[in-house]
């Protein structure tokens, strides 16, 4: 149990310190989300920006769903995506993240064969 809390822990506060980051720049180079059962996942935010030219609004949204905009306050993940949310497929921002880039990476596997899809390529265990 201890476990499943660090990780879900070490989760909210990445996405929380990679949501400030974004404010006002093009957020940090290189995120790592740590914890949880199956690793630790490395995102490489620049390249996702610069190389793949992924708009901040095509991941990053506000409460109403509108997609991010220059100036847009980012809040944290967890703020909508937990427990109390109602949308049950959403409830938690391992969901939500799950949701997001799952599904765009399927959507590009064509173009970008590398692109992760399966747990052991985005998720390493130390």
């Amino acid at each position: 149990m201890k476990k499943v809390l660090g990780g879900i822990l070490g989760l909210v506060l990445g996405l929380a310190f990679y949501s400030y980051a974004v404010c006002g720049e093009n957020g940090p180079e290189v995120i790592t989300f740590e914890g949880g059962k199956k690793g630790a996942v490395t995102f490489n935010h620049s390249k996702h920006q610069k190389d793949y030219g992924i708009k901040c609004g095509e991941c990053h949204h506000g409460k109403d769903h509108s997609p991010y905009k220059e100036g847009m306050k980012i809040q944290k993940c967890a703020d909508c995506h937990n427990k109390n949310m109602e949308n049950k497929k959403l409830n938690s921002v391992k969901k939500a993240m799950h949701k997001n880039c799952k599904s765009c990476h399927k959507a590009v596997k064509d173009k970008h064969p590398k692109a992760p899809t399966k747990c052991k390529e985005c998720h390493v265990k130390k």
